[in-house]
């Protein structure tokens, strides 16, 4: 059952909005009505965030980064992000207080996007994580108001008292609701591209009709005409636009595509890690690109996880694969074989990298409009997550510079959740904490 809010008496002198499922429509200016001013405009392209995850961290030696600009020396782990150097934030030194005191995988996991203390013991409880709070927020601006991929099963199992879908989701929509994960291409594409009503497919006015008529029962009859006047001039562009739309003539910002440019990939989960990590990360270009989302998480594997690599070759005998011990029980050792399977994922965010950075948006990239977060739950496979890997890629429409190594070892307040406060505020969501923060990273 939908719940609509109800316009109580006593409220109107506070009113500046009218509010519908999913929709928020600015007033003008009544007596008895504050005075606003809005300064939004629909012709720079909008922001967006991606966090991309990769499970049971890195090779110690190999994951580090020093210098500025284009003269950045790179870890080998980080040679496929050469060619961002100037559009990437190395952070080094955050960490996520509440993650150590189980020092497992699914306790260091569960809260890496919200900082939140995890339940243990069988019950299940985190935090909304920061994605989630960008979706609740800005989400209606888009038909998917977030797009959450995964490349491995959740696992349900337990592990030293602690639920295993904490290794498994890096997304929740509420403390004890992991945002459901989507490992399938084919039901991916579809959420963005199947044809059907949507919220955003509605009249402005049709979802606010009930809000509007509490609203003229309880202001003055000159201020009725006023309001009569507004709606009547909304639903009068609503038609222009819709005619527009039919003839091609809107103006302001238009996502580059206006539909899919790729095939709807086949029904089930690739047997291949590669082509699934790959179609993945272009069903999440895709998204941006269309603008059917701003907002999407791609976890390319477990916490834990139990991958194996036969695509890779293998260091001492390139004619066979990556494929004699689970992605797991690798990490465990600094070995070439880790190493070669850490390039791999760092592949993956280069691919993201460079396909938002080929489209054009008018004097930026999308890259330079995006947020793009590449992060683990740990820096090495030994558990170490006193500090935690943190790749930062993207402009943020101009808000972030890049080409930058930020160092907090030396920070007393080093927690993550100040990066997500720096993103958030940047995404004008303006909390004043998150998590364990009360203050961004003013670097960011």
């Amino acid at each position: 059952m939908i719940r609509r809010r109800r316009l109580q008496a006593g409220h109107v002198t506070r009113r500046t909005a009218l509010r519908g499922l999913g929709v928020s429509m600015a007033l003008p200016w009544m007596e008895s009505l504050p005075a606003r001013a809005d300064a939004t405009t629909g012709d720079a392209p909008p922001l967006r965030l991606a966090v991309l995850f990769a499970g049971n961290g890195f090779h110690s030696k190999e994951w580090w980064a020093e210098g500025q600009g284009t003269g950045m020396r790179l870890g080998r782990v980080l040679e496929p992000l050469a060619d961002f150097r100037e559009k990437m934030l190395f952070i080094r030194g955050l960490y996520n207080a509440e993650a150590t005191k189980g020092n497992i995988h699914s306790s260091q996991t569960g809260n890496l996007l919200s900082g939140a203390p995890l339940a243990a013991g069988g019950e299940i409880r985190s935090g909304t994580s920061v994605d989630q709070v960008l979706a609740q927020t800005h989400g209606r601006d888009t038909k998917v108001p977030s797009l959450v991929l995964g490349c491995e099963r959740s696992n349900p199992s337990v592990h030293k008292n602690y639920s295993m879908l904490y290794s498994s989701h890096i997304s929740w929509s509420s403390p004890t609701t992991p945002t459901p994960l989507e490992i399938y291409p084919a039901l991916a594409f579809d959420r963005l591209f199947k044809d059907g009503a949507e919220k955003g497919d509605e009249s402005v006015l049709d979802a606010v009709i009930e809000d509007a008529g509490d609203l003229r029962r309880r202001i003055g009859v000159g201020d009725r005409r006023k309001l009569d006047e507004y709606l009547d001039s909304v639903r009068d562009v609503e038609r222009r636009i819709e005619g527009a739309g039919h003839r091609g003539e809107l103006q302001g910002w238009k996502p580059t595509l206006g539909g899919p440019d790729m095939q709807r990939p086949a029904d089930g989960v690739p047997q291949d890690i590669a082509e699934h990590m790959r179609l993945m990360c272009d069903i999440l270009v895709l998204g941006f690109q269309t603008d059917t989302t701003r907002i999407a998480t791609l976890k390319l594997n477990n916490d834990h996880s139990a991958l194996r690599f036969p695509n890779l070759p293998r260091a001492d005998n390139p004619a066979q694969g990556i494929d004699y011990m689970i992605h797991h029980l690798l990490s465990h050792a600094d070995t070439d074989d880790w190493l070669r399977v850490n390039q791999f994922f760092i592949e993956q965010l280069a691919y993201v990298a460079r396909r938002l950075d080929a489209i054009d948006e008018g004097g930026r990239s999308a890259l330079d409009n995006s947020m793009v977060l590449f992060c683990s739950s740990m820096l090495t496979g030994s558990h170490d997550n006193s500090q935690l890997p943190v790749v930062l890629l993207g402009g943020a429409g101009g808000r972030i510079r890049g080409g930058r190594v930020l160092d907090y070892t030396a920070d007393s307040n080093r927690q993550m959740c100040r990066l997500y406060l720096s993103m958030l505020q940047t995404s004008g969501v303006p909390l004043k904490s998150f998590g364990d923060a009360g203050e961004p990273l003013a670097e960011v």
